[in-house]
């Protein structure tokens, strides 16, 4: 039992959480999520103002200019939902094997093993996968 809870799931979530990549995509994701929100916010305001005046606010000079922020927001989103985790090969990769408490305990080492715990491990990451 406490293998399970204080090992394996903790380097699961570890090896995910600490994944380099990882944390610039979602960095990466963030700026583009900001940088479209500002251009969608400044395309709408530019639009009340020329409903409301009735003249044609020049835009040229703003920083979103012919700038395609939709796009590269719907690429970050793409790419970040694409995202591969070789942690989460090696653990699918055990998942699959008959005997996938062994591969587990090779994937995350530790002294001591608790099987019963495991097995219900098992379902807890087969969910996980199945989600990716």
């Amino acid at each position: 039992m406490l293998w399970m809870k204080h090992r394996e799931i903790i380097s699961v979530a570890n090896s995910v959480l600490n994944y380099i990549d990882l944390d610039q995509m979602v960095t990466h994701l963030l700026v583009t999520a900001c940088n479209d929100g500002y251009a969608q916010g400044y395309k709408e305001c530019t639009q009340h103002v020329n409903n409301a005046l009735r003249v044609n606010w020049d835009t040229s000079r703003s920083a979103t200019h012919g700038v395609d922020t939709e796009a590269a927001y719907a690429a970050a989103k793409t790419e970040y939902n694409n995202l591969h985790l070789p942690v989460m090969d090696l653990v699918a990769a055990a998942l699959q094997d008959d005997d996938f408490v062994v591969q587990l305990n090779e994937v995350f080492p530790d002294e001591g093993d608790d099987d019963e715990y495991l097995e219900q491990l098992f379902f807890v990451l087969f969910v996980v996968v199945e989600h990716l």
